[in-house]
């Protein structure tokens, strides 16, 4: 019997060790610069900042009334596509109703769009933000107008299949630089 024990209960002093534990899951941590802004010099009828992370601006395109600017974060793989039109002969309902379909385009993969009013009054800009949780193709759109003259939409794109949690980071990162884009447009008359 002392043969049989005396293993048994060295075998069993010896493996009461601490008990093994698997490693906790590890999550990618992205950290961005903090953002710097710079005014966007651009032959277009109103003025920006934009974060000094995106690329520098080429060009802008024109075709009969409507300009467009691309802003691309080539290190987030993102571009902001900003679209302006001139408001006139009564079109601004219409600019507004194509700019609410654009979003609401993004039902079918969103998890939930929400809407946030914006208004600066000492310098005519009021719009709307919306930000588009889900696997949507946009993370981000808005829309930008004086209701008589300007008019300016822009759209958020990953040059990624739309996966929300992993682009999460860079979205919520440039959703700030949507916003201020929003907080310094001046519209030149």
């Amino acid at each position: 019997m002392k043969r049989i024990v005396l293993p048994l209960l060295s075998a069993l002093m010896l493996g009461c060790g601490d008990d093994t534990l698997p490693k906790p899951k590890g999550y990618l941590r992205l950290e961005y610069p903090n953002a710097i802004y710079e005014n966007a010099i651009l032959p277009l009828p109103f003025s920006f900042e934009k974060n000094k992370l995106a690329d520098p601006i080429k060009t802008v395109k024109s075709s009969g009334e409507t300009n467009g600017v691309n802003i691309k974060y080539s290190p987030l793989k993102a571009t902001i596509y900003l679209t302006y039109k001139e408001v006139k002969n009564g079109n601004i309902d219409s600019l507004l109703r194509d700019a609410q379909n654009l979003t609401q385009k993004h039902t079918i993969k969103a998890d939930e769009i929400s809407q946030r009013p914006f208004e600066i009054k000492e310098h005519n800009v009021y719009g709307m933000l919306y930000e588009i949780g889900g696997n949507a193709a946009s993370q981000s759109q808005f829309y930008i107008t004086d209701s008589i003259h300007h008019f300016l939409s822009g759209s958020l794109y990953f040059y990624a299949k739309p996966n929300y949690d992993s682009i999460y980071p860079a979205s919520e990162y440039l959703k700030k630089d949507i916003k201020h884009i929003m907080e310094t447009v001046r519209w030149k008359e």
